[in-house]
């Protein structure tokens, strides 16, 4: 989740450094714990019965914390230490007034639009704070705790009855189906000055909490489809030896959780690979904690029991405050302050930095490991991590702040968003009190149902539709193409795997604007399913896209950066739909040779990534019949130019075509490739590949009389890509290529 630090400071605690005490002054025990968390959302609610971002440092209240302080009341009920009628009048105070807040378009003196509401609200006037966004996931917090409280206070009294009405307006009035883009996701967000914000919520994230809600919308739902856009692109990988849909910061795998109990309740992907969503955080929590445990960062105090990385503050806001003037450079080179912290195969974000909502908010997932990490924090900590809230939101004992924190550094807040899954996991773990509240609510149920779960506590339901049909994608949500890939990473074992990103044209999902044109003919709508019926009557070609080295590394992202995008603009995918490939090599190896003095030299047996790529090929074409066996072409830039020859030698069979750039080939075995068409490119300014390189090898292949082109652009160096991907003459000319 995005987030925005504000720095004014109010009551702040001294940070205390001295020496720990044997015992604490106060024993652990989760029910301390819990009654500690929950107090910061009773305490601290503003006059709004809004709650704050974070305490003592003080800004702005922040609707996905009274998401969560809407539930926490809850909590606070059935461990007595407020009574029911207390919490159903603070609850229908934050209710009523988040009803009665202004919404409209304009960008100041409202607090929403279109039923979200803005990340933060001002706790003066509960106003738009600043220029923050219109949150779509916030928003989907707040109304998960909006729906619990509706469900929670069912009897028949005029205070409850006024609970469950005011939420229901609330829920009921969101326009979900605004926030769509065409390629049936969500966006992040929208900000008044500058429309929607160009990220959309894909893949396995936090967001799964947002979707449900939109499905189970009886007003403005959005399509079922939806949910099958939102899990293409999940990361399935074994990580610490845990195979899991991954994601780095725990957060993403416990949001969601706190109100949807996902156990024994499977969705397709999940029935597909033969478990469920909470054995997937189950997973995840394991593979955080054995991170963790293995320390490859060298980080002080991490252990069996003192492990946790997620989103969390960190030790930079410490030097902002402290160092002004960065007399202590490698802390602030070395450390951040609040980021997403966390790993997984793709992901690593490590500075020390521990979390306690990270073990907190894992608690149901891995009690024997959870329990004894929060209590071993509290023991060890106390006076520096612990107050009148339980725990402050993270702690770093590598940093020292130029020697003047010897004992590390200690936050002085409480974030409202990381005390929220402390209290509420750990209720669920104890009492399963959220879970088998939302389990009664209609509307989770509804959306559940519309994403496909079945099984478990859902049982035999049928999803029984909507009031009002599916709401159309807002041609104003702006789509990211990167999010059309698929990602994925192809692993023969622990250390020998080649992430990559692979284009799907017959899901219907690479925007629905593209593909109706593309395969049935008509600008209509057309269904996911009729779209892959389509796709399997027509053969696509695939496209084999190699990055420079610039791009190497495990992010599976960077591959996308520079060209390959070129292929999936609308006017271009509406004449040619494809598929795509697009692998990424690891860091510090190359698709040929050992470095770029020899890149272009071919040698026998392949480097690690190409031989990887050939297996990976290899199998894509058996899993996808509708890839068009004569018109599969490759192309690369620099390094990836480099590997075009090296793949073309080594499989010359596979290819229609190539389209090299930057890169060369070995002249020696030009005979090799002499049949098929090649339209190489180079700048004659480059001073990172020689020209050389693709000028011997073009003349090798002429001199067999074969069919290649050569472009040399005079006054261009090594950044050709946007002249050549986007000249509409050399795609044409590649995609008319066939075998």
């Amino acid at each position: 989740m995005f987030r925005i630090a504000f720095l004014l400071p109010a009551l702040l605690f001294p940070i205390l450094t001295w020496a720990q005490p044997d015992r604490p002054a106060v024993p652990y025990s989760t029910e301390e714990l819990q009654r500690r968390t929950f107090h910061f959302f009773w305490d601290l609610a503003d006059s709004n019965a809004q709650t704050p971002d974070r305490w003592p440092t003080l800004a702005f209240s922040s609707i996905a914390a009274t998401g969560f302080g809407l539930s926490a009341s809850l909590v606070g009920v059935e461990h007595g230490w407020i009574t029911r009628e207390q919490a159903a009048e603070r609850t229908l105070q934050t209710l009523s007034t988040l009803l009665n807040l202004p919404q409209g378009p304009s960008p100041e003196g409202i607090s929403g639009y279109r039923g979200f509401f803005y990340h933060f609200l001002d706790h003066r006037r509960a106003r738009r704070f600043k220029d923050v966004e219109l949150s779509s996931i916030d928003s989907g917090l707040l109304l998960a705790g909006v729906l619990c409280s509706q469900t929670y206070f069912d009897q028949d009294t005029p205070l409850e009855q006024t609970i469950r009405e005011t939420a229901d307006s609330l829920y009921r009035r969101v326009e979900w189906n605004w926030m769509l883009n065409a390629n049936n996701r969500l966006s992040m967000g929208w900000k008044p000055e500058s429309g929607f914000i160009h990220a959309e919520w894909f893949g396995y994230t936090e967001a799964m909490i947002l979707y449900v809600l939109a499905l189970g919308s009886p007003t403005h739902p959005i399509p079922a489809e939806s949910w099958d856009a939102w899990c293409q692109n999940y990361y399935w990988d074994t990580y610490q030896g845990q195979p899991h849909v991954n994601f780095g910061p725990l957060f993403g795998h416990q949001y969601s959780h706190v109100w949807i109990d996902f156990r024994g309740i499977q969705d397709a992907y999940m029935r597909a690979k033969g478990l469920d969503y909470f054995e997937n955080s189950r997973r995840a929590t394991l593979a955080n904690r054995a991170y963790c445990i293995q320390n490859p960062g060298k980080f002080k105090a991490y252990s069996e029991n003192i492990w946790g990385l997620t989103a969390c503050d960190g030790p930079v806001d410490w030097l902002a405050k402290n160092d002004p003037k960065r007399r202590c450079p490698e802390d602030w080179e070395h450390y951040s302050g609040y980021s997403a912290r966390g790993v997984a195969s793709d992901y690593r974000e490590d500075d020390g930095t521990i979390a306690p909502t990270a073990a907190g908010g894992a608690a149901p997932f891995a009690p024997e490991y959870c329990l004894p990490a929060l209590e071993a924090m509290w023991n060890t900590y106390y006076d520096s991590l612990v107050g009148p809230y339980g725990f402050r939101d993270a702690f770093n004992p590598s940093f020292t702040g130029c020697d003047r924190l010897p004992a590390g550094w200690f936050d002085i807040d409480y974030l409202g968003i990381d005390q929220g899954p402390i209290l509420l996991m750990l209720e669920n773990h104890r009492s399963a009190l959220t879970w088998n509240i939302m389990k009664k609510n209609p509307y989770i149920r509804q959306g559940l149902l519309r994403a496909g779960f079945k099984g478990g506590w859902l049982g035999d339901a049928k999803w029984t539709g909507p009031a009002v049909p599916a709401g159309r994608p807002n041609p104003e949500v702006s789509n990211n193409p990167r999010f059309y890939f698929d990602r994925g990473v192809y692993r023969e074992n622990e250390k020998a795997a080649l992430p990559y990103c692979l284009l799907r044209p017959d899901n219907g999902l690479a925007s629905n604007a593209v593909m109706p044109v593309a395969l049935s003919g008509n600008t209509t709508h057309t269904s996911s399913s009729e779209m892959h019926q389509n796709a399997q009557t027509q053969k696509l070609p695939l496209i084999i896209f190699l990055h420079g080295s610039g791009e190497r590394g495990v992010d599976n992202e960077a591959q996308l950066r520079n060209g390959v995008l070129a292929f999936v603009e609308p006017e271009h995918f509406h004449r040619r739909p494809c598929y795509i490939l697009a692998p990424q090599c690891p860091p510090g190896l190359r698709w040929s040779g050992t470095d770029i003095s020899n890149a272009a030299v071919y040698q026998e047996i392949p480097t690690e990534p190409m031989r990887l790529l050939i297996r990976l090929i290899g199998d894509i074409l058996n899993d996808y019949p509708a890839i068009d066996r004569n018109r599969i072409y490759v192309t690369g830039l620099s390094m990836g130019g480099a590997g075009t020859f090296d793949l073309l030698l080594r499989k010359p069979e596979w290819f229609a075509a190539a389209l090299p750039l930057c890169g060369g080939g070995d002249p020696r075995f030009a005979e090799k490739i002499k049949n098929i068409p090649l339209w190489v490119l180079h700048g004659s300014r480059d001073t990172v590949i020689p020209v050389t390189r693709s000028r011997n090898i073009v003349q090798a292949l002429k001199q067999l009389h074969a069919p290649v082109q050569y472009t040399e652009f005079e006054t261009l160096g090594h950044g050709i890509w946007q002249e050549t991907y986007y000249n509409p003459k050399i795609m044409e000319w590649l995609f008319e290529q066939q075998k």
